[in-house]
């Protein structure tokens, strides 16, 4: 069979070849760049907590340690009531995500779901609290919590969490506008009242939008220092990072910088596995709630 004029015949299993995109390489090559430049520092913590006091103090520093001294990470239970810490973060975190996401998923359903008279007035007010710097209210909570005979207990660190955030009730309420009025329809004509179908329908079809709360107020729980230095006065009732700045203080010579960065490494880790768990849901919620 003869050829067509104008196009050369295809030898059988042959593929066209693909030209190379220059924006994608170059993107790409961005990303790898990008990629290690933050990993950088996560690194560096991580081979800083292996090295002896004597190797972290040499200067220029090494890149690897010469020594990898794994006994840091038994040290720090020596130097800290390391344990303690990690227990008191971990409850107060905790009960800090149940109290957020109870109280603000309930203010964002109705604020979703009541077309009442001043709503969006007071909505507005909502979240201008969240221009109110936290000093401007510091020394009235901690007098409100002085009254109350509160410091030097857990309750500052979580009873406010019972009481909402105005941008997790923004996060929440943005969703809950998304959900389907059929839905809630069929809710009524099966009986149901607002609270059950805020538990029975809302709460389940939001779990994305409440994955991202609860990485958030975790985050938040878990990283703050201010409060529990406002708040907590005995050792054994001291967080994470209160513990941790206790390293930097002048009863050291020297501060013990690898035991510093062996605790920054633990003290990451629940923080990496919320977020391994839960990353399809913040990543689904995070883009779900702009969208109307």
């Amino acid at each position: 069979m003869s050829a067509v004029p104008g196009i050369s015949p295809r030898t059988s299993g042959s593929r066209p070849r693909r030209k190379a995109d220059p924006v994608k390489i170059v993107s790409f090559i961005t990303l790898v760049v990008t990629t290690f430049l933050m990993l950088l520092p996560l690194f560096f913590m991580v081979s800083t907590s292996l090295k002896s006091k004597r190797e972290m103090l040499k200067f220029p520093p090494t890149f690897l340690p010469e020594s990898w001294e794994w006994s840091n990470y038994t040290e720090i239970f020596d130097t800290l009531q390391f344990g303690t810490l990690y227990k008191n973060s971990l409850i107060i975190a905790i009960l800090t995500v149940i109290g957020t996401l109870l109280s603000s998923a309930l203010v964002a359903y109705g604020f979703a779901r009541y077309r009442g008279k001043g709503n969006q007035l007071w909505f507005m007010l909502l979240l201008s609290t969240m221009m109110l710097p936290y000093p401007a209210i510091m020394i009235p909570q901690f007098i409100l919590f002085s009254k109350l005979n509160w410091i030097d207990t857990f309750l500052p660190l979580i009873v406010p969490a019972f009481f909402g955030s105005a941008y997790n009730i923004f996060l929440l309420r943005q969703f809950f506008t998304t959900l389907p009025e059929e839905m809630f329809d069929a809710g009524r004509i099966d009986g149901c009242g607002e609270l059950r179908m805020w538990r029975k329908i809302a709460l389940p079809l939001s779990a994305p939008a409440l994955a991202t709360v609860a990485i958030f107020a975790f985050i938040y729980s878990w990283n703050d220092l201010l409060t529990p230095v406002l708040y907590l006065s005995s050792s054994d009732k001291f967080t994470l990072p209160l513990g941790m700045s206790s390293l930097t203080s002048s009863r050291f010579r020297i501060p013990p910088w690898h035991l510093l960065m062996v605790a920054s490494v633990l003290a990451m880790l629940p923080i990496v596995a919320l977020f391994a768990v839960a990353q399809k849901q913040f990543v689904e919620g995070i883009v779900l709630t702009g969208i109307k």
